[in-house]
């Protein structure tokens, strides 16, 4: 399973990155506007920098509704990297140009994924990502893991090329889920990869070594 990182943070980027684990990177516009960036020139050299950061696929998402434009923009963000994969909403419009990019060698990401049917869409048309938001569904009420399940099963038995990035991560638990459950990416906050490394065994039995080491020293 591929490791991404959700932020537009160069710091967490680059702390995932050293760790030698990081295979790509997501954003959208909220995690840009949270870091400052504003306007599109800002917003494209910042995609940029991360591309010269992280060698490995970089979500970039567009902002217009409409086909056309979606289409105008999404040309402009793929022409940035070789490594920027057009980030695209799930709605009719959305699954057009998802379709129009596939036919014109631009790779895409369905974001904003909640159901198998929207997943089915979106990998006819030819997404090379669909991203379900586990952590969304699971404020709604429903199981988010149980759609990575459903998602797996059915990519496998159609034989669907596009990859299952489960997005929305809320957890170290959600990762290893994801992992059980057959998602070819997870995406996730900074904090949730860090989690990973967590266990109070491993803190206690370091611990221990490193006291009897010293009755050697």
């Amino acid at each position: 399973m591929k490791f991404f990182i959700d932020t537009a943070n160069l710091d967490q980027i680059k702390e995932a990155n050293d760790l030698g684990i990081l295979d790509g990177v997501t954003t959208n516009p909220s995690l840009m506007a949270k870091e400052g960036i504003k306007g599109p020139e800002a917003v494209f050299n910042h995609y940029k920098t991360i591309c010269e950061m992280v060698n490995g696929d970089i979500s970039a998402e567009v902002i217009s509704t409409e086909f056309d434009k979606i289409v105008e923009e999404g040309k402009k963000l793929a022409a940035i990297h070789k490594n920027i994969v057009v980030k695209v909403p799930m709605i009719k419009d959305g699954v057009k140009a998802i379709k129009w990019f596939t036919d014109n060698g631009i790779r895409t990401n369905c974001t904003l994924v909640f159901s198998a049917g929207q997943a089915i869409l979106a990998a006819k048309a030819g997404a090379a990502y669909i991203s379900p938001f586990i952590g969304r569904i699971d404020d709604s009420g429903w199981d988010g893991m149980e759609l990575i399940v459903q998602l797996a099963h059915i990519f496998r038995v159609q034989g669907y090329k596009s990859e299952i990035l489960a997005a929305s991560i809320r957890s170290p638990n959600h990762i290893i889920k994801c992992a059980e459950a057959g998602a070819d990416v997870v995406t996730s906050p900074l904090e949730s990869i860090l989690g990973l490394l967590k266990h109070p065994l491993t803190d206690i039995g370091l611990a221990k070594f490193l006291e009897d080491a010293k009755k050697f020293a």
